[in-house]
């Protein structure tokens, strides 16, 4: 598979449509009718690329913009869908974080060739990223090594795979639930609390006093978040 596509949009004819010609194109598709629904998705970390319609039954494509860009500091691609076609609709769409803007009725030939375009710039920016830096940490996620100064740490696999997935993700919440499907790759009954004694080991070897976390912070009857004070 060449990735996954989650389509937003409540019009069924459209979804089926389009998720028939990504499929075909190699893509794995998941859809969404609404707004929380996209949001779930988007959590998950597993979404290649979203397509998303600009008027949906409950949060706008312009609010989730803006959940994902501002309130997550997220990259995803965005394609929006729209049936507005002035020039001040498709800047004020772009100006909130999409990535393209397709005005309704559309071609999904089209769709599908916006979508490879738009992966393919995202890609050519992501090798540029490979690097974090914050405080006195260096995160080479090509290499997967964490280093304070000189010193590298080491993590397990686990600790590892949760370390990273959280500081891609700023200030995001992730429950526990989220940070096992990242780290195990799917959902263990009895696993949720271990999470904790992960979480622990993580901070014991980043955090300069472990009684008082600087970076990853619990938010009670929630989970984490990691906090990069430099952004």
């Amino acid at each position: 598979m060449k990735g996954t596509i989650l389509i937003v949009d409540d019009e069924r004819k459209i979804t089926e449509v389009l998720a028939a010609y990504l499929t075909r194109t190699g893509y794995q598709v998941e859809v969404a009718y609404d707004g929380e629904s996209a949001l779930e998705y988007a959590k998950s970390g597993n979404i290649t690329l979203m397509i998303l319609d600009w008027m949906l039954p409950d949060i706008s494509g312009k609010e989730i913009c803006n959940i994902l860009r501002e309130k997550w500091k997220s990259s995803l691609p965005i394609i929006m869908l729209t049936a507005k076609v002035q020039e001040n609709d498709i800047v004020d769409g772009l100006s909130f974080g999409a990535d393209d803007y397709v005005t309704k009725p559309f071609s999904p030939k089209v769709i599908v060739a916006r979508v490879e375009a738009v992966l393919r710039r995202f890609r050519d920016i992501e090798k540029n990223k490979k690097l974090i830096v914050w405080d006195d940490f260096e995160v080479n996620l090509e290499l997967r090594l964490v280093r304070r100064g000189t010193e590298d740490i080491h993590f397990t696999p686990i600790e590892y795979a949760i370390f990273t997935k959280m500081i891609q993700f700023p200030g995001m919440v992730f429950t526990r639930e989220q940070l096992i499907e990242c780290a195990l790759g799917g959902l263990y009954e009895g696993y949720d609390r271990t999470i904790d004694s992960h979480i622990k080991k993580i901070r014991q070897k980043i955090e300069p006093n472990r009684s008082e976390p600087k970076y990853i912070l619990t938010v009670h009857g929630v989970g984490y978040k990691f906090v990069n004070n430099d952004l």
